[in-house]
């Protein structure tokens, strides 16, 4: 049975990544230093009155969406498997926290929440349907947060990759699932409060939303949460499994010829980038204070793969840099020139796929490569005969 790595071509990045020898071990855990200090600078820097709550709780809205590009990069910069379903398993996940949220803010008629009893046209017998019971605890809702997604996400993933459905083909149907589930999250007799989406959220916990303390508490979690996503990410485009899906976007005939199975692995990666995707919006809808629909429509997801080509695909850091950077300039231009902003995300796309395809984090390491190049040793030439 051959090696995946013989049959693969590894970026630079991807190559430090596989061999422990290069990169030293300081290198390594930058990333690890740049969570950690954003887990003590930002908090202090809020308590010492330096910075309000509302850049924090920002921050903290970017920390869920790097979670989501860290399972992108799996399946799209290691597996070479364009997803554009992902905001379709983020707004699942964010549903589950939101109907926990909804069941402990303000009720009316039977207990119903308000969110959805104001969408609702039966003024008299309504009940809380069945679905949303199992949300009244936070634990429950948790783990439905992570399991739901993660279900869709494999059985999805079985049947096509099953069916041999790969390339083009897989990102269309992707990209019809999504649009399926927002005209079946916009209807009204599905009980999930249609357009309007969730809200009314005071409480988490026991702790009142409304708190600043909270706030910061929820990016901190939202912080240790990514770190904890990019370990476990790291864990596996370094082991075994992570060369077999580089092998898998390079050479997934040759592969299957080789005596492996890509299905199993190709659903694996996209199962796994399914819950990462639920894990950020259920983290991101206690400090965004609504879930829409909205956040499901087709250019959501388009918009979080190019959070990850932004940043550098096939870098775990690059997913992560591009999703805050990206994020942070959608921020800043649609609140003081919104219609330059579609033009801008996608100069910047073309830009970036056209003179630097390996991303910001890839421009970063040619430049640094080319300050620590060793000189040339200088040669001397030869003395002249006859000359002492």
């Amino acid at each position: 049975m051959s090696d995946p790595v013989a049959l693969t071509t590894l970026t630079p990045g991807e190559a430090a990544l596989l061999d422990p020898v290069r990169p030293t071990l300081a290198r390594r855990l930058v990333p690890l230093y740049v969570l950690l200090a954003a887990l003590i600078v930002i908090p202090g820097l809020w308590g010492m009155g330096l910075i309000g709550i509302t850049p924090v709780n920002q921050l903290g809205r970017f920390a869920c969406f790097a979670i989501v590009a860290l399972g992108i990069d799996i399946i799209w910069g290691y597996a070479g498997i364009l997803s554009l379903c992902q905001a379709m398993f983020f707004c699942i996940g964010g549903y589950a926290m939101g109907m926990h949220l909804a069941l402990h803010g303000p009720l009316d008629g039977n207990g119903i929440p308000r969110c959805l009893f104001v969408v609702t046209s039966e003024v008299s017998g309504f009940n809380l349907p069945w679905f949303w019971q199992p949300f009244h605890g936070l634990i429950p809702a948790l783990i439905l947060g992570l399991v739901v997604p993660g279900v869709v996400g494999f059985v999805f993933g079985y049947l096509a990759f099953r069916s041999r459905v790969r390339g083009v083909y897989f990102s269309i149907i992707t990209q019809a699932a999504t649009v399926m589930a927002w005209l079946v999250f916009c209807r009204n007799e599905v009980r999930l409060c249609g357009t309007n989406g969730l809200t009314n959220f005071v409480s988490l916990g026991g702790f009142d939303l409304r708190s600043e303390r909270v706030r910061v508490g929820l990016y901190m979690i939202s912080v240790l949460m990514l770190g904890v996503s990019y370990l476990v990410c790291r864990y596996l485009v370094t082991s075994r499994a992570g060369r077999i899906l580089l092998a898998v976007r390079d050479n997934e005939s040759r592969l299957r010829f080789s005596g492996y199975d890509p299905a199993a692995f190709k659903t694996f990666a996209f199962t796994l980038a399914a819950i990462l995707a639920g894990l950020g919006g259920m983290l991101y809808v206690p400090q965004n204070g609504i879930i829409t629909p909205a956040k499901m429509v087709a250019t959501e997801s388009i918009t979080m793969v190019v959070w990850v080509a932004v940043g550098g695909r096939g870098t775990l850091s690059g997913a992560i840099l591009g999703a805050i950077v990206v994020s942070l300039l959608s921020s800043q231009l649609t609140t003081t020139w919104p219609s330059a902003w579609p033009f801008v995300l996608g100069g910047l796309f073309i830009i970036l796929v056209l003179f630097c395809p390996e991303g910001l984090l890839g421009l970063w390491q040619k430049w640094m490569a080319k300050r620590t190049k060793p000189a040339a040793p200088a040669v001397l030439a030869p003395k002249a005969q006859g000359m002492a």
